[in-house]
């Protein structure tokens, strides 16, 4: 006799898919392509070049050497832009001299570079008292140098009078350490680079102000 109960289906039961199962070689492949294209794009992803770049503070006259040099990696947005600079995994030309001041980190433009050997550069020599130039002051430094009268009615230029540098950026190229750069007189000796522009208007400053003295200044 039929009370209205149907027979209930026989439950079934999940198994997990066989190693011959096409799906589970399906899964595989997309999880190893996905791995491949994602290492493909991790090793293009460093489009930077190395590029040469000041390691310190360095003024215009000073030849450089790879001490003064320090690689950066730089990613241009311009393919172009990087052959302004000098790309460190290049060979750098030798004797190159600034033509300006580049700062610590600054990429080394070309632009600020020229042969050692060309331009107007004067090697001057000069005598400062020792507590008027700063102790720290090296090679390749940028300074600005202050003339001093002995006395008001002594100055008779107004460069000097108005107290504004007879020589302003110019570069350090030789500056024995502080213990072993004293004169006879007790002064310390440097050798500035100055064009001869430079070189003879500071001379004819010089000769116009009596017992003068002279203030080095870094430009840190």
């Amino acid at each position: 006799m039929n009370l209205g109960i149907t027979d209930t289906p026989a439950a079934r039961r999940v198994t997990s898919p066989g190693w011959r199962d096409p799906r589970l070689w399906l899964g595989v492949a997309i999880v190893a392509a996905s791995v491949l294209v994602g290492g493909l794009v991790l090793g293009t992803s460093d489009d930077t070049v190395p590029v040469w770049a000041a390691a310190d503070p360095l003024g215009a006259g000073h030849v450089l050497t790879a001490d003064d040099l320090a690689v950066r990696r730089v990613r241009f947005d311009d393919a172009d832009a990087s052959a302004l600079y000098f790309r460190a995994d290049e060979q750098l030309p030798a004797d190159l001299r600034l033509s300006r001041d580049v700062g610590a980190g600054e990429l080394v433009p070309r632009l600020a570079v020229g042969p050692a050997a060309a331009g107007d550069l004067r090697q001057v020599p000069v005598a400062v008292p020792p507590d008027q130039v700063p102790a720290e002051v090296g090679v390749g430094d940028s300074v600005d140098v202050y003339l001093r009268p002995g006395s008001r009615t002594g100055c008779q230029a107004s460069t000097v009078c108005d107290g504004q540098p007879v020589l302003a950026g110019v570069t350090v190229l030789d500056a024995p350490a502080a213990d072993d750069a004293f004169g006879s007189d007790g002064t310390r000796m440097l050798v500035l680079g100055m064009s001869g522009g430079e070189a003879q208007r500071f001379f004819r400053l010089l000769a116009s102000t009596d017992d003068a003295a002279l203030t080095v200044v870094g430009r840190g």
